[in-house]
Parts: structure tokens; sequence; C-alpha cells
């Protein structure tokens, strides 16, 4: 169970590391750079997702995972990463938005 929930921790924190550096692109005017980056985020998303579905499966199937300080820890960082990306592709269009109107 350690190294599924490693794994949610891995997608999510390389999910939210490329966001940050979409953000740096898109600070600096690349705007296509940082498209693609969000877009590996997104990847390494979808792959937490179907990690953290495969446990919510198994508890369906009526077998009982075990809830530790580590797998909360492995949600947190999913739940911020997710929420990481929305706020910067947003941010990415407002830079977007101040470069068309100068």
């Amino acid at each position: 169970m350690e190294m599924i929930i490693f794994n949610i921790i891995n997608y999510a924190g390389m999910a939210k590391g490329l966001a940050y550096e979409a953000l740096t692109e898109a600070e600096a005017g690349n705007y296509d750079k940082a498209q693609e980056l969000l877009k590996e985020a997104d990847a390494n998303l979808l792959e937490a997702h179907k990690v953290q579905t495969s446990i919510i499966q198994a508890e369906a199937r009526g077998e009982k995972p075990e809830v530790s300080v580590l797998f909360v820890h492995a949600q947190d960082q999913l739940m911020t990463s997710m929420e990481s990306r929305t706020l910067i592709e947003h941010l990415i269009r407002i830079y977007q938005k101040f470069d068309t109107a100068k």
C-alpha cells in the first residue's frame, strides 16, 4: 500500500511542479511552452487520479484500505496540486490578456 500512496504523492508533486514551471514561462511571455507544461501537469494529475481511483474501487469491493497519515498526506498533495493547476491556468490567461492589451 505504501508504494501505491507514494505514486499519488509523486504524480501530484510532479504536476504541481510542472504547473508552476508553466507560470514561470507565462511570466516570460512563453505561452506555448506554458501550455505544453500544463498538459504535462494534466497527464501527471490523471495518473495520480487513476491510483486514487483504484484505492476507492478496492474499498467499494469490500477491501478496507489502511488509512495512514501518509495516505492523508497523499490526498492532500493531490488536492492542492489540482487546485494549484487550476489557479495557475487562470493566472496565465490574465498574463495573456495583459500582453494582448499592450
